[in-house]
C-alpha cells in the first residue's frame, strides 16, 4: 500500500513550479510504520497547511487501523470428509499440523498478532479436541493477553424457532444462527466483522485488510490471491473493474470462461511483470463485512441462503460496493490429505515457502512444558523433529516429527508425517507390552515407512514395511488400521500395526 502523504494543492503547484527545494520528512506513525511526505516549504502558512493535513491523515490511518472495532469469526464447523480419516474424531481445525500445532493455531495466531483480541469460534462436528485445545491455548493464565477481549467457542445447537431445529448449513447460516450475539453490549463498539476459515495455513496482518476495507468504504471486502494459468481452473475467481471492485465470479472455469476471467491484477497493486504471469484473483474464504451490512444480508435480504462465497457475496455484489483486497504471499488451502500432507513436508524444505518461525509474528499453540528431543546415533535431512521426541539409530528424510514420537533403532522414515503421541509410555510400560507380544506407542525397530500419515497414539511394529508399492490410490483397509487417501497411506489414530505387516 502506497503510505504517502498527499500534498495541499498550493503545494503541490509550488514543486511543480520549481519554488520549493527537495528533501523529505520521514513521520513515525502508530503500529511503527512510516509515512513519507515527499516535498517541502520554507513558507509559514503553506508549511502549516501541510502539517495539518499530515496530521489529519495520521488520525484516519489509527482510526482505521483499531482492531477494537472488529471481532473475529472462525468457520470451524466442518465435516471435514475430504481430510477422513483426520477427521474422525476431530474437528478440521483441530487437526496437527507441523508437528507441534493444529490448524486452528493458524487464524487465532494472525488475529493476536494483528492486535484483534475479540474472537468467535463457531464448531460442529467432534469438536471435543478443538474446544479442549482453545481452552489450553488461549485463556488469560497461558500469557496469551486479550486485554479486554475474548475467544468463546459457539458450538452448534438445536433450538427452537429453527425451522426443522437444523445444525449449521453452511458458513452464512452457522454466522445467521448466532447473529443475536452482534446486538450485545459487549459488541456495541464493533464495525466489521472478520470471516475466516479454520484450514488454511498463511501468515497475514489482518488489520492490513481491516484499513484498506475502511478507506475504500467498502461494503464488504474479499482477500484474493493473484493465480497463473496453470492453477487458475481450480479455484473460484473473480472479476474486477478500474477500482478493485468485484462485478462478477465464476467457479473454477475453464476455456473460453477461464480467459473471460483475466483481469489487470495492477489495479490491486500486484507489479506489471508479476501481473502478467497472474491475470486471475482467487477468492482465499477471508471476507470482512460491515457489521450492520452483514446483519441485514443475513436477516433480511438473503434470509435462505446458506453459504457466503457462492450464494450472498455474488449476490450482494450487484447492488453494494464489493472490493478486492490482493493478498500475494503464502498460502494454502489445507482441505484434502494430498494438500495436508504436501503442506506439511513443505515445511521441510530449504527454503521452506511458509515456516512457523518468525519471532515477530509468532504461531501460538498450548503449551506443553516437554523436554528437547533424545536424538542417538541416527542421520536428519531436511526434516523438522519437534520436542520431547526419542530417536534411536534412526534415518529420517524429509518427514515431518510431531511431538512425543518414539522412532526405534534401523527405522528408516521418507517423506511422513508423523503427528506424534498425547502421552508417554515408560520404559517399564514398554518393556512389559514387548514381553506379551503386543506393540508399544511409536515405531518398532528394522522398520520402513514412506509417503505416509501416521496418525496421534499409532503403535507400528517391528519389521513393516509401509510404501504402497502397488500404487492403491483408494483402499478402506480399516480392520488392519489403514486407509490410503490419493496414493498416500494413512495410518489411523491409536491403530496398531502389527509385526512384520508389509503394506
Amino acid at each position: 500500500m502506497d503510505l504517502r502523504v498527499a500534498a495541499p494543492a498550493s503545494v503541490a503547484a509550488a514543486a511543480r513550479r520549481g519554488v520549493l527545494g527537495g528533501g523529505g520528512a520521514s513521520l513515525r506513525v502508530p503500529g511503527g510504520r512510516r509515512r513519507i511526505f515527499s516535498v517541502r516549504t520554507s513558507v509559514a502558512t503553506t508549511e502549516s497547511a501541510a502539517t495539518a493535513a499530515v496530521g489529519a491523515t495520521e488520525d484516519e490511518d489509527v482510526e482505521t487501523r483499531n482492531p477494537r472495532t472488529v471481532v473475529a469469526v472462525i468457520l470451524g464447523g466442518g465435516a471435514g470428509t475430504r481430510l477422513f480419516p483426520l477427521t474422525k474424531r476431530r474437528a478440521k481445525p483441530a487437526v496437527p499440523i507441523g508437528g507441534a500445532y493444529r490448524l486452528i493455531d493458524v487464524p487465532m495466531s494472525n488475529c493476536i498478532n494483528s492486535g484483534i483480541n475479540k474472537v468467535y469460534v463457531l464448531t460442529q462436528f467432534n469438536s471435543a479436541s478443538l474446544n479442549r485445545h482453545l481452552s489450553r491455548a488461549y485463556n488469560f493464565s497461558n500469557g496469551v493477553g486479550f486485554g479486554d477481549g475474548f475467544v468463546e467457542v459457539l458450538a452448534a445447537t438445536q433450538r427452537p424457532g429453527l425451522e426443522g431445529k437444523r445444525w449449521f448449513q453452511g458458513t452464512a447460516d452457522a454466522v445467521r444462527q448466532f447473529d443475536w450475539l452482534f446486538d450485545d453490549a459487549k459488541s456495541k463498539d464493533i464495525e466489521d466483522v472478520l470471516i475466516l476459515s479454520g484450514d488454511h495455513l498463511y501468515r497475514m496482518d489482518y488489520m492490513d485488510f481491516v484499513q484498506s476495507h475502511r478507506q475504500r468504504d467498502a461494503g464488504i471486502s474479499i482477500c484474493c490471491l493473484p493465480i497463473d494459468d496453470s492453477r487458475a481452473s481450480d479455484f473460484g475467481l473473480m472479476k474486477i473493474d478500474g477500482t478493485g471492485r468485484v462485478i462478477s465470479f465464476s467457479e473454477k472455469p475453464k476455456g473460453a470462461d477461464l480467459k473471460a476471467m483475466q483481469v489487470d491484477t495492477t489495479i490491486l497493486g500486484l507489479p506489471k511483470e508479476e501481473a502478467e504471469k497472474k491475470p486471475y484473483i482467487a477468492s482465499m474464504g477471508v471476507y470482512l463485512f460491515k457489521k450492520e451490512l452483514l446483519l441485514n444480508l443475513l436477516r433480511w435480504r438473503f434470509p435462505t441462503a446458506n453459504d457466503f462465497g457462492s450464494e450472498i457475496i455474488p449476490a450482494a455484489a450487484k447492488e453494494i460496493n464489493v472490493k478486492a483486497y490482493l493478498f500475494n504471499d503464502y498460502w494454502e488451502d489445507i482441505g484434502t490429505i494430498k494438500s495436508f500432507f504436501e503442506a506439511n513436508l513443505a515445511l521441510a524444505e530449504q527454503p521452506p515457502g511458509f515456516s512457523f518461525y518468525d519471532a515477530s509474528k509468532p504461531m501460538y499453540t498450548s503449551r506443553r512444558n516437554l523436554p528437547p528431543s533424545m536424538i542417538s546415533s541416527s542421520k536428519i535431512t531436511d526434516s523438522i523433529i519437534s520436542h520431547g521426541c526419542f530417536l534411536d539409530s534412526c534415518r529420517i528424510e524429509h518427514s515431518v516429527v510431531g511431538v512425543r514420537s518414539r522412532v526405534g533403532s534401523n527405522v528408516h522414515l521418507k517423506d511422513t508425517v508423523m503427528l506424534g503421541a498425547d502421552f508417554y509410555e515408560t520404559n517399564a510400560e514398554r518393556g512389559d507390552q514387548l514381553a506379551e507380544g503386543k506393540v508399544p506407542v511409536g515405531i518398532g525397530e528394522n522398520t520402513s515407512i514412506q509417503k505416509c500419515i501416521i496418525d496421534k497414539n499409532a503403535r507400528i511394529g517391528k519389521n513393516v514395511i509401509i510404501a504402497n508399492s502397488e500404487g492403491v490410490q483408494e483402499a478402506d483397509r480399516t480392520s488392519e488400521g489403514f486407509h490410503i487417501r490419493s496414493g498416500i497411506t494413512v495410518v489411523l489414530k491409536n491403530s496398531v500395526i502389527a509385526d512384520g505387516l508389509v503394506i
